[in-house]
């Protein structure tokens, strides 16, 4: 028996029922990464998990509001999924930012809203508020538009 015959099978044919469906969730996440507004979302949120100063000093100017105290309790030092998980905009060639993250404090959760301008190495509030998850009420802390 000579199997010099023997034909083997084309990989494709071989590997379809795993390679078309992983193919598929390649293009459809390369499709969301080219739209503008999520582009822009990823790009500004790994710039945002790299800048710890830019949610510290806020949380910390939101902890010394009696509001903030007294409805959310003590906010929490914001987690780097927490950050993963926000929304964050970048402009002015990186020296603007809009950016919300969610935050958990020792009376109730909510969101941390920012907007900022960066001055050099620091950042200038424009924005800082907290809105509270469950009385959805929202606290400004700096309001300078």
């Amino acid at each position: 028996m000579d199997n010099d015959l023997v034909e083997k099978e084309a990989w494709l044919k071989r590997n379809w029922k795993w390679s078309v469906p992983l193919t598929l969730v390649f293009i459809f996440i390369f499709g969301l990464l080219l739209t503008s507004n999520s582009a822009e979302n990823v790009t500004g949120i790994i710039q945002a998990y790299s800048d710890n100063s830019l949610c510290e000093k806020a949380i910390k100017m939101a902890n010394s509001d009696k509001r903030i105290t007294q409805t959310i309790g003590t906010i929490q030092p914001i987690d780097k999924l927490a950050i993963l998980e926000g929304n964050a905009v970048y402009s002015n060639n990186n020296t603007t930012v809009s950016l919300s993250v969610r935050i958990k404090g020792t009376k109730a959760n909510g969101k941390l809203d920012i907007s900022a301008d960066k001055i050099g190495s620091a950042w200038k509030y424009k924005k800082i508020s907290v809105r509270n998850k469950n009385t959805k009420e929202e606290i400004v802390v700096v309001n300078e538009f």
